[in-house]
């Protein structure tokens, strides 16, 4: 079967949710929104590209900061309204400069910081 980025099941804004996995280790990077031109985009070029709903505009991973995502695979879920797109992670994932957006934790009640800045 053929995918085509139109079956997916789109938001009211025209959006799927994304997850971001590091294909070797597991780890959730990220989660951020496509829109169907960014599916698109992804598949073609290999590179995670991604819809800034800040900016109304692509938004392509490392394009500015260097720190690219390569796509290895995509998932879609069983409802087909969100993906898993598995990849290889050059440098910090976040805008904060750590590996992964999920760097804080609820512990006993407390927000705590789980993971620094990558040097």
């Amino acid at each position: 079967m053929n995918f085509d980025a139109a079956q997916l099941r789109y938001n009211e804004a025209g959006l799927v949710p994304v997850v971001a996995q590091d294909h070797r280790s597991g780890e959730v990077l990220m989660l951020a929104w496509m829109n169907r031109g960014a599916v698109e985009r992804t598949l073609a070029s290999g590179r995670v590209t991604y819809w800034s709903r800040s900016r109304q505009a692509y938004w392509v991973k490392g394009e500015t900061s260097g720190h690219v995502q390569k796509l290895v695979e995509l998932r879609v879920d069983c409802d087909a309204d969100a993906l898993l797109v598995l990849v290889e992670q050059e440098g910090p994932a976040c805008h904060t400069n750590r590996r992964s957006c999920f760097y804080s934790a609820v512990q006993g009640g407390e927000v705590v910081e789980i993971m620094a800045p990558m040097a």
